[in-house]
């Protein structure tokens, strides 16, 4: 068996990669290493959440099987973001989250995100113990009145143990929206939002933080029927909320992806706003708030050279990270910093969770809006990008690719020709069977040929 875990969990074309047999593995896997002492009979109760894809009630019912077989009770908490979940887990005590979700992956997709405690993302060494018991098969499964309940379910009961609230869907999704409500910490009254939640985990809560804050929304592509997610809307098609803006003359637009851990913005005028600017607006509001800790930004590799040149200008240091936000969050907790995150639109805020939050990265942009009287548009006109071009190549061994010699040489002949002017970034997808290609020059043309070289490079290896 392959590595099961990729840069977010653990992720597969549902009914088949990603079976309810695996699923129910993973679950058993992670309650023996990180919820329940089977020795002293002590368990723990898991937070589990889904995104609305149609997979998702399969492979929640088994996860749920895997944990509760495990000894494991089990809150369900329904169709919820990411961070919520990761959220949930931290305000219940919980010795673990589980999220059903492929993110922005098309909805014949799934995966499995695991949080330990506090709803902190895993490490690699959890990981690897989770993914060894699951290849020794190994089953220490409880009988009787140990078996894990769901609870919420009749007659279940947790000994020894209270959470705080009710076990319902809808106190838990009040619950994170009061806390998104009250991190943002500004009346958005006056502003008028386009909300593209992608028929995904955002479709009900998103909007109704919104306007729990006090904007008015305009919610778009919020009626999932568990096949329709981030098909064709989102933030893989920003397209649909730039439209939306200037047909309503919105103040701005924000797109979500499937299960809401990220969010792009777009300006009045219908001009993107990706995360690299998100976080340029952010980083400096912070800055003269005084709580941008160190002064310090952290942003992944992928983040253009124009980010890098506004913070410096603006006096702020940038440290760089690997590729996902699990790299973000360590790097975070590390040096103690207070926000970072990536070009794709995964924005941490540590002070109030534990991983991206797309909501409260909304929320965030718009409170930064609303306290300076600008428009968006002048917000991120503090970042002046470098053209940069992405090419997503498919591949049918990723790591392969990236080894080989003869695209290392072309990469390395391509630096050389680009000099201090540009960059070259040449990675696997931590998700998909991809190699992805970015090139960043000084003239978008020169940046467009030398990707487009490369990836017919790697296309043929």
């Amino acid at each position: 068996m392959g590595h099961l875990f990729g840069t977010d969990g653990v992720r597969g074309l549902a009914n088949d990669s990603l079976s309810p047999e695996l699923a129910l593995r993973v679950a058993g896997a992670a309650a023996q290493v990180l919820g329940v002492d089977l020795h002293t009979g002590h368990r723990r109760v898991a937070v589990v959440g889904r995104d609305p894809r149609a997979s998702g009630e399969m492979l929640e019912a088994a996860v749920t099987a895997g944990l509760t077989a495990a000894g494991m009770d089990v809150l369900p908490v329904g169709v919820l973001p990411t961070p919520a979940v990761a959220y949930l887990t931290a305000l219940y005590d919980a010795s673990l989250g589980v999220m059903i979700s492929a993110s922005h992956n098309p909805m014949p997709d799934n995966g499995i995100k695991i949080f330990a405690a506090g709803g902190h993302k895993l490490e690699d060494a959890v990981e690897e113990r989770i993914e060894a018991r699951v290849a020794s098969g190994e089953t220490d499964r409880p009988t009787g009145a140990a078996i894990g309940r769901v609870l919420g379910a009749a007659g279940a009961r947790q000994p020894g143990t209270e959470l705080p609230g009710q076990f319902g869907v809808g106190g838990t999704h009040e619950r994170y929206i009061e806390h998104l409500v009250e991190a943002t910490g500004q009346d958005l009254s006056g502003l008028t939002v386009v909300v593209d939640c992608a028929h995904g985990a955002a479709s009900e809560v998103g909007p109704a933080a919104y306007r729990e804050a006090g904007a008015r929304v305009i919610a778009i592509n919020a009626d999932p029927d568990g096949l329709n997610i981030n098909d064709g809307c989102g933030s893989t098609h920003i397209e649909q909320v730039q439209h939306a803006v200037r047909e309503h003359g919105a103040d701005l637009g924000l797109a979500h992806d499937g299960d809401a851990d990220r969010c792009l913005a777009v300006d009045a005028a219908g001009e993107v706003v990706d995360g690299d600017a998100i976080m340029a607006i952010l980083a400096i509001g912070m800055r003269d708030a005084g709580t941008l800790a160190g002064n310090t930004l952290v942003a992944t590799v992928m983040s253009n050279l124009g980010l890098h040149l506004a913070m410096r200008a603006a006096g702020i240091a940038v440290r760089t990270t690997g590729v996902g936000d699990r790299y973000v969050l360590e790097e975070l907790r590390g040096g103690g910093y207070t926000l970072g995150g990536e070009q794709s639109g995964h924005v941490v805020f540590p002070r109030h969770g534990t991983t991206g939050d797309g909501i409260l990265t909304g929320l965030q942009l718009m409170a930064r809006m609303s306290r300076t009287g600008a428009p968006l548009a002048e917000l991120a006109s503090v970042i002046q990008k470098v053209p940069q071009v992405l090419v997503n190549v498919p591949v049918t061994d990723k790591v392969a690719v990236t080894a080989d010699p003869g695209v290392l040489e072309a990469v390395r002949a391509a630096e050389v020709q680009l000099g201090d002017t540009g960059r070259i970034l040449l990675r696997p997808s931590g998700t998909e069977q991809l190699v992805r290609v970015m090139v960043e020059a000084e003239d978008h043309e020169r940046a467009e040929q030398l990707a487009e070289d490369l990836a017919k490079l790697v296309a043929v290896v």
